[in-house]
C-alpha cells in the first residue's frame, strides 16, 4: 500500500489491485514463459502449442505485455529476460520452486476467513512432510539469490573465525558469508530434510568445504559448540514469544565472549507495531501457515533479548534496496570481552591481530 485508506475509491483502488497478480498467477499456472521460451510467436501458434483459447490468450498475453514481462512488437510475441530465465523451465536460472509457492498463496490467501475464525493455520492438522520440506527449502534458496550476498558484503564479519546459520534452511546466507569471508567456518542448523538441500547446494560452491552441517530442534534442543557469530534469519516471525526468548537463551549460551547475534527479520518499527506495510501484511502469511508465528516489533525483540542477557543491542542498516526487510537487521552482543587471535608475525617484522567486527 503505497497510501491510508480514506475514501470509497482508494478501497476500490485497493481491493481491485488483485487484478495484475491474478494475471500474473495464470500465466504462471500455464508455465506461459516456459511455452514461449526463446522463440517468438504469433498468437494463433502459441495457442495451438499451449492448447488454450486464441481470444484468452490473446487478452492474457497483452496484459503480460503491459507489465513487461512479455515483449511485444506488432501481433509477434516474445519473453522478457526475467521470462526466458527465471520463469523458463529450460533456463539453469528458474526458480520453479519459489514461483510454486507463491502460486499456491493465492488459493490460500482466498481462505483466511477461516484462520481469522479459528485462530489456527490452514491444514493444521496435516504433518509437515520431508518432501514439501524439501520443496519449501529450495523455495526459499530461490528466494534469497540475489539478498545473501548483497547483506554479506555489508556485515563485517572478519574478525569471526565460526559462524551459525540458526534454522538456516538451504544455507544460502552462510554460504555468501563464507564467500565473503576466507578465514570463516560456517555450521547450518536446521531439519534433515532442509540439511539436504543446503549439502546439494554447498556442493556447487568452492566455499562448500568450509560448510557443515547441524540436525536440531530449535525449540528444544541445547546448541553444541560455541561460536563467534549466529545469524538467525526469517526465523523469529514463526515462533511465539515464549518461544523466541527460549531461542535466545539458549543462543547466548552458544556464543563466545563477545559474541555477535544477527537477527534479520520482518520487523515493524512504528510505536503503534504498524508499519512498514510489509511486515505487517507478512504476519497474514503467520496467521495462514503457522501455528504461533507474527511480526513483531524491534522494541520488543530488543527487550526479549535484554532479558536473555544480551548487550548493545542495535539496529543494523543496510543500503536502500538490498536489505530483506526496511531495517531489518538487529545486532545483539554476548557479554564480556572477545578472544583476540593471534596472527603469525610476517617476513618484515610487522605483527597483526584480528579485530572485534562492529
Amino acid at each position: 500500500m503505497s497510501r491510508q485508506i480514506a475514501t470509497f475509491d482508494d478501497l476500490r483502488d485497493a481491493i481491485t489491485a488483485y487484478r495484475l497478480p491474478r494475471v500474473l498467477i495464470a500465466a504462471l499456472e500455464l508455465n506461459l514463459c516456459t511455452a514461449v521460451g526463446t522463440k517468438t510467436w504469433t498468437i494463433p501458434a502459441l495457442a495451438r502449442e499451449m492448447k488454450v483459447s486464441e481470444r484468452g490468450l490473446a487478452i492474457l498475453c497483452r496484459n503480460l505485455a503491459m507489465a513487461g514481462l512479455l515483449k511485444k512488437k506488432g501481433e509477434i510475441y516474445r519473453n522478457s529476460r526475467l521470462g526466458a530465465t527465471a520463469l523458463n523451465a529450460a533456463h539453469p536460472a528458474y526458480r520453479g520452486d519459489y514461483l510454486r509457492l507463491m502460486t499456491s498463496h493465492w488459493a490460500d490467501w482466498g481462505r483466511l476467513l477461516e484462520s481469522v475464525r479459528s485462530g489456527l493455520p490452514l491444514d493444521h492438522d496435516e504433518p509437515d512432510e520431508p518432501d514439501y520440506r524439501r520443496r519449501f527449502t529450495w523455495a526459499m534458496h530461490h528466494r534469497t539469490l540475489e539478498t545473501a550476498p548483497q547483506i554479506a558484503a555489508q556485515l563485517n564479519l572478519g574478525g569471526a573465525r565460526t559462524l551459525l546459520d540458526l534454522g538456516g534452511g538451504p544455507g544460502t546466507y552462510a554460504m555468501a558469508f563464507l564467500a565473503k569471508n576466507p578465514q570463516l567456518r560456517a555450521t547450518v542448523c536446521d531439519r534433515p530434510a532442509a540439511l539436504d538441500v543446503a549439502k546439494e547446494i554447498a556442493t556447487t560452491h568452492k566455499a562448500g568445504s568450509r560448510l557443515s552441517y547441524l540436525p536440531l530442534d530449535l525449540l528444544t534442543d541445547r546448541i553444541p559448540g560455541t561460536y563467534d557469530v549466529i545469524w538467525y534469519s526469517n526465523v523469529l516471525h514463526i515462533y511465539s514469544p515464549q518461544d523466541n526468548r527460549a531461542v535466545f537463551q539458549r543462543a547466548l549460551a552458544a556464543l563466545n565472549p563477545g559474541g555477535r547475534l544477527l537477527i534479520q527479520d520482518a520487523f515493524l518499527h512504528d510505536r503503534e507495531g504498524l508499519h512498514p506495510d510489509e511486515s505487517s501484511l507478512f504476519a497474514v502469511s503467520m496467521l495462514l501457515f503457522t501455528e504461533r508465528g507474527n511480526t513483531y516489533t524491534a522494541a520488543e525483540t530488543k527487550a526479549w533479548l535484554t532479558d536473555a542477557g544480551f548487550t548493545r543491542i542495535k539496529i543494523v542498516r543496510m543500503k536502500k534496496g538490498t536489505e530483506d526487510w526496511e531495517d531489518g537487521i538487529l545486532e545483539a552482543r554476548s557479554p564480556g570481552t572477545p578472544v583476540k587471535t593471534r596472527v603469525r608475525r610476517t617476513q618484515s617484522g610487522n605483527s597483526s591481530r584480528s579485530r572485534s567486527s562492529r
